[in-house]
């Protein structure tokens, strides 16, 4: 009560002012003042009240629910980034960390083939093609990572969020790995058929890359040589890539929002991983 009157003070002092100044009866003026009161003092304690909820609502402990949907949010805007990270010209191939490099089964050959004229020049044109390849297909995972991170139960929220820097991204990804390269592989493949460098596919380039090496090697001489044919399947291969490398961003998106506040976007990231904050 005494905390209202202050609050009813402050403006009813200029307030007495102004009506002691005006040319008014002396009833008008307390009934405006009498009314005046009533309804600061009704306003100063709706405001109480509401500031009381606010800091009760900003020192409670969020919610199982909340923890959940705190995480699920952070999958999802991690998850968003590293699809737009990804999903762009040099997304894959200017990032080191990401970036495909030809299979390893295939090192005999583009070693032996930088050592001719033009050779280096198919080898960086194919791995081109390879992650041109990745960055067209990377806008199709969104959809399907969100899908997958709805799975997610209240019971594991709290334990993934208080496990690590990229828990709930490990956590994703073992519980969906699989699940997610059967639906994405179809999506690289398409993209490998699609002619993205120069009217050639990357299919294309790699099968110029090992027929060549591959008839050597199944060759009587090839055989004697101990010479092993490359039949890496690239659909497969490329699938595996793009996917570790889009587990890779969303952890990193993860870890983030884990140890930078600026990073928690809105008020269910700020209020879920504040918690954690000093732990």
């Amino acid at each position: 009560m005494i905390k209202n009157w202050l609050y009813a003070s402050l403006f009813l002092f200029p307030l007495k002012q102004y009506i002691c100044s005006t040319r008014i009866t002396t009833n008008m003026k307390k009934t405006i003042l009498f009314l005046t009161i009533i309804l600061l003092l009704s306003s100063c304690a709706e405001l109480l009240t509401i500031a009381e909820q606010t800091v009760n609502t900003a020192t409670t402990k969020p919610t199982e629910q909340e923890n959940a949907s705190g995480l699920k949010n952070a999958l999802s805007v991690g998850i968003t980034n590293a699809v737009l990270a990804l999903n762009k010209q040099d997304g894959f191939l200017k990032d080191n960390m990401v970036k495909i490099l030809l299979p390893k089964e295939a090192a005999i050959i583009t070693d032996n083939i930088k050592l001719i004229p033009g050779g280096e020049k198919m080898v960086n044109d194919f791995e081109l093609r390879l992650n041109r390849s990745a960055e067209d297909a990377a806008i199709a995972a969104k959809p399907i990572f969100i899908k997958a991170i709805k799975d997610i139960t209240i019971a594991d929220a709290w334990s993934i969020l208080t496990a690590g820097d990229h828990a709930a991204t490990d956590y994703l990804q073992k519980a969906t790995y699989k699940s997610l390269q059967k639906a994405f592989q179809p999506k690289i493949k398409k993209s490998l058929d699609k002619k993205i460098v120069a009217g050639i596919s990357t299919y294309q380039s790699w099968n110029t890359l090992t027929s060549s090496y591959n008839k050597l090697a199944n060759s009587i001489i090839g055989k004697t040589s101990s010479l092993t044919p490359v039949n890496t399947e690239l659909d497969t291969y490329v699938t595996q890539k793009a996917l570790d490398g889009l587990f890779l961003k969303v952890a990193e998106e993860e870890k983030k929002i884990r140890e930078n506040p600026i990073a928690r976007v809105n008020d269910i990231l700020k209020r879920v991983f504040g918690q954690l904050d000093g732990r």
